[in-house]
């Protein structure tokens, strides 16, 4: 799917619509080094003060294992997300927490599995 399709909008303000589609638009704001994107995202009780991207990582793919509602405004999404940082692979299998506040969702922190 076309960048524009997909993520695009949420990258320009327009709020995911839930916790899944963020997770999607954090990868793409990964793969495009989009920081301020990934900060404005994470929820503030567990943001960073500055995020480093290593731009010469080659993203490879997203898979969503699982996404569940764990209540009314929260969510679980369960993704491996691979790439390769200077010639090696690397696979990052995680259970994520997302928060809805305001009608936004927010990546709260995960499980590394």
């Amino acid at each position: 799917m076309a960048f524009d399709d997909c993520c695009g909008p949420y990258h320009t303000g327009q709020p995911a619509p839930d916790a899944e589609r963020l997770m999607r638009s954090r990868y793409s704001a990964f793969v495009h080094g989009n920081v301020p994107y990934l900060l404005a995202t994470w929820h503030a009780s567990q943001r960073p003060a500055t995020l480093e991207i290593d731009m010469a990582a080659q993203w490879l793919g997203l898979e969503i294992k699982q996404h569940r509602s764990t209540g009314p405004e929260r969510a679980e999404v369960e993704f491996v997300a691979r790439f390769r940082v200077a010639g090696r692979a690397v696979r990052q299998h995680e259970r994520s927490r997302f928060v809805r506040e305001d009608g936004h969702w927010f990546y709260v922190d995960g499980d590394v599995l």
